[in-house]
């Protein structure tokens, strides 16, 4: 069978441009069901293990296979966000080549565990796409998908709503917003103090001490975790727990039909690289208008929900979160994030409670506000046990 070599891949990233022919093209697709490419497929222990170690969580009930014999689960469950490793919500090549993408938002809601052994799935519905205006480009595309993960026996998962951000490179370059934005050089006792508070995170762990919902108050506040400052190890290590990245014919086969997405770095010899590249490349991510290497929104999402899995404890079940990215979280930047209670009810039987969350950066400016909603057991035996499967029906407000 004859292989066409032929590549067409520049050094400089495309320049596409948010246009009526290329919104209407991005709205033909509109109600379509895409296949997305998928990294992992099967949840090993290994592989969910290996992902609590990419986003930073300690807490034993994903990681230690021993500790969790003795939970109400009989051994490994996978942190919730793991199923993102299979397809990150809202990613997706449909519409607008050569316009740069951002991911701002998810907002998932979690319908059953994911244990070592199972096969999970994942498809995308194009929901929509809408033209605003952007402080940061002048104008762009934001662009809605759902993404619905589901194991071997397609049992649903999760289902996410992804909300992607599309700018026009050349006009992100141009306008420069954040130019004057610089590396945050910490003091001596601000090291020191992010330095405690990650390496005695897991002491607050809440683990095997259930809490119950009868014990919980509006009011109550959730502990605070620190993600940072933010560093290339950071980034790859969720790259690399995501089971992302291929190299030589398998890089150059996807770069083949997908040539827009990628670029020939001329200042490394010419080798092929994702347009993505910004997250691990400060240079490039100059050329799309970013200060400098930042994170990925899954990545940043995953830490919210470390933040309520580590309050709730081992008998909680997270039924949704929600994580905003408004402002660009930079190589050097930490995020301090913590929650408060905000509502406490019954529903259908099901003792739930809200919590509005916040991601506020070393400068005190909130980078990324958030909303969760966690089933807690309760003491009255006439309210539904939290167990690993769908209990009860959330009413979601629409993003739009």
């Amino acid at each position: 069978m004859s292989t066409n070599t032929e590549l067409n891949i520049s050094e400089e990233a495309p320049e596409g441009l948010i246009n009526e022919a290329s919104m209407s093209a991005a709205r033909d697709l509109i109600g379509c069901k895409l296949r997305p490419e998928q990294y992992l497929r099967d949840a090993s222990a290994d592989a969910i293990i290996i992902f609590s170690n990419g986003i930073g969580d300690l807490n034993p009930l994903y990681r230690d296979q021993e500790y969790t014999r003795w939970t109400r689960f009989g051994g490994l469950i996978a942190h919730p966000c793991f199923p993102w490793t299979h397809h990150w919500p809202g990613r997706s090549y449909w519409g607008l080549p050569g316009v740069h993408g951002f991911g701002v938002t998810i907002d998932c809601e979690y319908f059953r565990n994911v244990r070592p052994g199972d096969r999970i799935n994942v498809w995308n519905r194009v929901l929509g796409i809408e033209e605003k205006h952007s402080k940061f480009s002048g104008k762009m595309a934001m662009q809605y998908l759902e993404s619905t993960y589901t194991n071997q026996r397609d049992e649903v998962v999760c289902r996410a709503l992804g909300l992607t951000a599309r700018h026009e490179r050349k006009a992100s370059r141009e306008k420069d917003k954040y130019k004057d934005i610089k590396t945050h050089v910490y003091s001596e006792d601000e090291r020191r103090a992010i330095d405690h508070k990650v390496m005695t995170e897991v002491d607050r762990i809440r683990g095997a001490e259930t809490r119950y919902w009868d014990d919980v108050k509006i009011g109550d506040t959730i502990d605070e975790i620190a993600r940072g400052p933010l560093s290339m190890s950071d980034t790859m290590a969720f790259v690399i727990a995501s089971g992302r990245g291929s190299a030589h014919g398998a890089l150059l086969r996807h770069a083949a039909k997908h040539p827009k997405h990628y670029i020939r770095n001329k200042e490394g010899g010419g080798g092929v690289e994702y347009t993505g590249i910004g997250h691990h490349r400060e240079d490039f991510a100059k050329k799309v208008g970013v200060p400098g290497m930042y994170d990925y929104l899954p990545q940043r999402a995953s830490w919210f929900v470390t933040a309520i899995t580590n309050w709730m404890g081992d008998d909680g079940v997270i039924k949704r979160i929600r994580m905003e990215a408004r402002r660009f979280n930079l190589q050097g930047d930490t995020t301090f994030i913590t929650g408060k209670v905000v509502k406490k009810y019954l529903k259908d039987g099901c003792p739930l409670v809200d919590i509005e969350m916040t991601g506020i950066n070393q400068s005190g400016v909130l980078s990324s506000p958030g909303f969760a909603t966690v089933m807690l057991p309760a003491k009255d035996v006439n309210t539904k046990i939290p167990i690993d499967g769908t209990v009860c029906d959330l009413e979601l407000p629409t993003l739009r």
